[in-house]
């Protein structure tokens, strides 16, 4: 018989106790509901009986909710930790999740944000995964980036996965920029939320930074998701039954239209793979002394770094784009227009990115 999550609810209001009491009960996973008025009853509480997860304010009297959470996470460091407050204030968002609090939450007010509010606090009291990210062991990167921008925060995201690091911005709920060791904007976008697992830190807003995403949030979601979903179902499906592709490249030639891929780590001299080339070294030699150019272009003219560039002739398609530490050249069949081969190459860095 399973033994019902115990979740003990913390605010020195007795109403919000009584409402957020109410919400709570709305959990799929039917928690016991425990509160206490003041830091020092939370304690004597937790010390009394093991609970599953405290929800917490910040602003009290006495002892707030930072000194009883630095508390709870020396005594009982097992324990899941959300804060809900009313407080907007960058710093004490960022030493909340310093001291690892699972979960910073504006107290929500109207009914999708109590909606998304009820999914994170269940994938908190649910079982333990190995995948997922520090404090949403269920879910993924692209929930936490909608539960960022749903709830109009702005910060900074740095997210860990294994020795590879990247950063998200977010501003008033819209991601703005993106980066990781080699890309940058949406490319570094794609890159990020294709790593399953790992660590991420919120850091404090940087309202500074320029602006490198244009998209809306929910477009940029949704067009990256959608890249993912179809190319990895174009990679696993085989050309013909039982067969299996010569190259791990070969697998990008299911592309509608893709002649030939190569991809090569930036610099002279250096390595390479191709699929579909009968000259990969003179190939090789094209793209990177293109790419360099390019990138040459782009700091003197200080417009950024490299997305992709396209080149359309009577014979053959090419585009190119920097992916994963390699430049990374495609050729395409003249019949598409620059706007299919914009598409299908989504989908490819997408690809190759996960």
């Amino acid at each position: 018989m399973s033994v019902s999550p115990k979740i003990l609810l913390l605010d020195d209001d007795q109403d919000l106790l009584d409402l957020y009491r109410e919400i709570l009960t709305q959990l799929p996973s039917n928690p016991e509901i425990f509160t206490a008025a003041t830091g020092s009853r939370a304690l004597t509480m937790l010390e009394s009986e093991p609970f599953t997860l405290l929800v917490s304010d910040l602003n009290m009297p006495k002892m707030d909710g930072l000194q009883v959470l630095s508390i709870v996470r020396r005594k009982f460091p097992a324990l899941r930790t959300v804060v809900l407050t009313s407080i907007l204030d960058e710093q004490f968002r960022a030493r909340a999740y310093s001291m690892g609090v699972d979960m910073f939450w504006q107290k929500p007010t109207t009914e999708a944000e109590i909606k998304q509010f009820l999914e994170c606090v269940e994938s908190l009291i649910g079982p333990e995964t190995k995948s997922g990210f520090r404090g949403m062991q269920s879910k993924g990167l692209v929930d936490i980036v909608q539960l960022e921008c749903l709830s109009r925060n702005s910060t900074v995201l740095k997210i860990t996965h294994g020795p590879l690091v990247g950063r998200i911005w977010i501003l008033d709920g819209e991601v703005t920029d993106a980066a990781t060791d080699n890309l940058a904007g949406e490319a570094a976008f794609r890159q990020i939320l294709s790593w399953k697992d790992g660590n991420f830190e919120s850091l404090p807003a940087d309202r500074a930074r320029p602006r490198a995403i244009m998209n809306s949030y929910q477009g940029l979601l949704l067009e990256t998701v959608q890249a993912q979903d179809e190319a990895q179902s174009l990679a696993e499906s085989p050309t013909t039954a039982g067969a299996v592709p010569a190259s791990p490249m070969a697998g990008f030639s299911r592309f509608p239209g893709v002649e030939f891929v190569l991809a090569a780590i930036p610099g002279q001299g250096a390595k390479f793979e191709g699929f579909g080339l009968e000259d990969p070294q003179g190939m090789e030699d094209w793209t990177r002394q293109t790419l360099e150019a390019f990138r040459s272009l782009g700091e003197r003219l200080q417009a950024g770094p490299l997305q992709q560039f396209q080149g359309l002739g009577p014979q053959r398609h090419v585009a190119l784009a920097q992916c994963g530490g390699r430049d990374v050249c495609v050729g395409w069949e003249p019949n598409l227009s620059a706007g299919q081969i914009h598409e299908s190459m989504k989908k490819i860095l997408a690809l190759w990115v996960s």
